[in-house]
Parts: structure tokens; sequence; C-alpha cells
């Protein structure tokens, strides 16, 4: 097992608009540009994925992360319920089943975060 006691995993769940533009993301990209943690990823899952293709804001602060290289996953299950994997790919999103990746994280002991 590898240590990665200083990598975060940032679970946004939240449909809630201002859950993500004042807590989730601003934390999430400043917890990566402040180098506040070895590694930092953004899981987009459930409802957030739904409100992030429908709320531009939300996609431009994606792209601002993204571009300060920041990984942004999200779990294939949920945008394909949603129907909504296609426009979270083209937001430069890493769509992919999400349950082995999380539950490697965990057994390799990133810190992980829920929104």
């Amino acid at each position: 097992m590898k240590d990665h006691d200083d990598h975060l995993a940032v679970i946004w769940a939240s449909g809630d608009p201002d859950v993500a533009e004042k807590v989730c993301l601003m934390y999430t990209h400043n917890a990566h540009l402040q180098h506040w943690f070895q590694e930092v990823r953004l899981i987009v899952w459930g409802p957030s994925a739904k409100l992030l293709t429908e709320n531009e804001s939300l996609q431009k602060q994606i792209r601002d992360m993204l571009n300060n290289g920041l990984t942004v996953e999200a779990c294939a299950t949920c945008a394909s319920m949603y129907g909504i994997t296609d426009q979270l790919r083209q937001l430069g999103i890493d769509v992919r089943p999400m349950g082995v990746p999380l539950t490697s994280y965990l057994k390799d002991g990133w810190k992980v975060l829920t929104f």
C-alpha cells in the first residue's frame, strides 16, 4: 500500500450552487494552487454533475481549475443517468467509473473531503 496522506480527493456531490461556488470549488482550487497537499483531485459525483452542465459560472471555474493543472474526474454512471457524459467531456473532465478509483484513494491513505 502506498502512503498518500498528503493527497486530497474532494468529492463534489451537492446540487446546491452556493455550496459549489462558495465552498467546494473555492477550497479545492486554492488547495491545489497553494500546494496545501501534494496532490488534489476533484471528483464530480451525482447532482453536482447535472448542476455543472447547467451553470456557466461553475463551468468557467472548472475550466480555470483544469487550466491550472488540477485533475477533475466525474462518475461515468452518474453522468450516464443524467445523459450528460458528452457535456462533461467537452469541459475537459475525465468521465469514468469512479467506484474503483475512489476505493483506491481511500485504501492508499488519501484524505477525502465531501461537499
